[in-house]
């Protein structure tokens, strides 16, 4: 064969190698666009929930991710390639970037690692002054024994969670006519002094209000304790609880599941409480969340 005509094929040859591996990296930078992480809302602030959806070009086995030194755990959607995870921001993280990191198995057993910065900004939380029994402030000997029994019980409870979610559909207000009082976030100066920063979201309401679960999930306790009086605690699953406090009746048991909207207890005054009313308390992986930033995410419908 003429030179002329080898150098001909071989500059074919050539011009559909640098075609090929072209088009092998347009897919590969595809496929790498394709994986997508994404926060609700986008913007956070401390003691902000968020819902994480992990967006995959390929279908995936399982997905697991770090975020504030926490376990995240997902969920898939029915094609696997659509993840979800509830996560949020403790009250007392400061503000700042704290890097997600998430590792996804595919279905062929390889691994790949998803990274997203997420910016979080401080929130306004005000100070609130408040007037209740000394006994609530400077506890004796009595009291201090019991808080202490109290907290081996808490402990219990939070320990475990169910690993998939027991909730359906978007988190509801536990009381539909009571509006809110006291903020979540504020700092709390019980008989002049600092004492805490308020974890919850108070209701006013009156004494015997029915209180209704915010969501499916499991009750994990269910009795009267030192500082939160009649106290309902329920699981939602991959460590999501919410919890009930200063309640006057408690209609559910420990154990019992129940169902969103249902009716587990009546509101009361009992507890370190100025007056009648409900705390609400959502807590994630022992970070204590906004209930009525929780209210607002529209949860996703898994298929």
């Amino acid at each position: 064969m003429p030179s002329t005509a080898i150098g001909k094929h071989l500059r074919v040859f050539a011009l559909a190698a640098m075609i090929l591996f072209a088009a092998r990296a347009a897919v590969c930078r595809d496929t790498i666009a394709r994986d997508s992480v994404s926060l609700a809302p986008e913007s956070l602030s401390n003691g902000a929930p968020c819902l994480i959806t992990v967006e995959l070009h390929e279908k995936a086995s399982a997905v697991a991710g770090k975020w504030q030194g926490h376990s995240v755990v997902f969920f898939a959607n029915a094609d696997h390639r659509t993840w979800f995870a509830l996560a949020g921001v403790d009250i007392e993280v400061h503000p700042g970037e704290y890097p997600l990191t998430i590792d996804v198995t595919l279905k062929d057993g390889t691994h790949k690692t998803l990274r997203k910065d997420v910016s979080v900004e401080e929130a306004p939380y005000e100070k609130v002054p408040l007037n209740v029994p000394d006994k609530f402030v400077e506890p004796n000997a009595a009291a201090l024994k019991k808080i202490a029994a109290d907290k081996v019980v808490k402990d219990k409870a939070f320990a475990k969670s169910a690993p998939k979610p027991e909730w359906s559909g978007d988190f509801r207000p536990p009381l539909h006519l009571a509006p809110q009082s006291d903020s979540f976030g504020n700092q709390r100066i019980f008989n002049g002094k600092l004492d805490s920063v308020h974890r919850g979201l108070d209701y006013r309401a009156k004494m015997r209000t029915p209180v209704a679960a915010i969501n499916s999930g499991r009750v994990v306790l269910a009795r009267p304790l030192y500082y939160e009086g009649g106290c309902v605690i329920i699981d939602h699953g991959l460590g999501l609880m919410s919890i009930y406090m200063h309640l006057s009746k408690i209609e559910v048991a420990a154990g019992k599941k129940v169902r969103r909207g249902q009716i587990i207890a009546l509101s009361g005054a009992s507890g370190r409480a100025t007056g009648p009313h409900l705390h609400l308390g959502v807590r994630w992986e022992g970070s204590y969340l906004d209930p009525a930033k929780l209210f607002q995410i529209q949860m996703p419908q898994v298929r």
